[in-house]
């Protein structure tokens, strides 16, 4: 009869000392009470509790928590905005029974102080300032964070602003400026690039201008040689200068109508083109020559020192 009684009380007594224990994981801290009070805070590892005595009260977690926030708000310059506010806290391990016990709801507080926050903030920015200052508004927002939540056992890690939203309207009318000037830019470099290739190309020119200048130059420089030593050569076979030099043209008269003669396709004519233009072309440069060798004699005779 004795066993009988030995064994339940036995299992009883086997089934307590396993409620006893408990294990807590890592990262994580356990409310304990005793009838209902706060007894202690048990870290990660193998713990143990009076049954029906001590109680589990609650799980805090002591990771890295991230809290994302959309404030809507107007800037400066009555422009609405979307601003992505992200939060990352974590629970002070030495606070965790300020953590549990002073604060209900640990989201809905720290959004109100983003709201609260952001919204003394960025009224007093013009959108252009809103993206060009999103880390003033960050650390704005962490120091009030840091300065609230500290006596409820947080603490406050990181605070960024992720993203800035304005109206659809307003963004389009950004894109819209911004085409403008690139726009305005790009028609910059091509007024540039047009200049640079007018100026180059008026250099160009005028450097194939010289050089056509100096071409016509030597090859003038050349025929007058050619003409030089023809005369010279005509002059030792007893034809004088001006029946040398009237003979030269002839020839060259003759040579270009034999020339252009050869060319089906030209246009070009050549006046005068009668028979009779070679001989009177030959007349004429006979009587200017004589009419040039006259004058020049008069003037030698008219000059003071043959008068002397």
């Amino acid at each position: 009869m004795g066993n009988f009684i030995l064994i339940p009380i036995l299992f009883i007594g086997f089934v307590i000392l396993l409620l006893s224990f408990f294990v807590v994981k890592q990262q994580t801290a356990l409310i304990v009470e005793r009838f209902g009070r706060f007894h202690s805070v048990r870290n990660s590892g193998l713990q143990m509790k009076i049954p029906l005595v001590d109680r589990i009260a609650g799980r805090v977690s002591l990771k890295i928590t991230q809290l994302d926030v959309i404030v809507e708000t107007k800037t400066l310059d009555d422009v609405f905005v979307k601003l992505k506010i992200s939060v990352q806290y974590v629970v002070i391990r030495e606070k965790v029974y300020e953590a549990f016990y002073k604060l209900e709801y640990p989201h809905e507080q720290i959004t109100s102080y983003v709201f609260d926050v952001v919204r003394a903030e960025v009224p007093k920015m013009k959108l252009d300032d809103v993206f060009v200052k999103k880390d003033d508004i960050a650390i704005a927002v962490k120091s009030e964070l840091q300065d609230a939540m500290l006596d409820y056992g947080y603490d406050i890690i990181k605070t960024l602003v992720t993203d800035i939203d304005p109206d659809a309207q307003v963004k389009a009318a950004m894109n819209r400026i911004n085409a403008s000037e690139r726009e305005k830019i790009a028609a910059q470099f091509e007024g540039d690039a047009a200049r640079i290739l007018i100026v180059e190309k008026a250099k160009a020119e005028a450097e194939s201008k010289r050089l056509q200048g100096q071409g016509i130059a030597d090859q003038r420089r050349e025929i007058a040689r050619g003409l030089e030593e023809s005369v010279e050569v005509l002059n030792k076979v007893g034809i004088n200068s001006q029946e040398a030099s009237a003979l030269i043209v002839v020839t060259q008269h003759y040579d270009t109508l034999q020339a252009i003669g050869e060319e089906t396709d030209t246009n070009l004519i050549l006046l005068p083109n009668s028979p009779q233009a070679g001989s009177d072309m030959l007349n004429n440069m006979v009587a200017s020559f004589t009419a040039s060798n006259m004058i020049g004699e008069a003037m030698k005779k008219d000059s003071p020192k043959n008068k002397e």
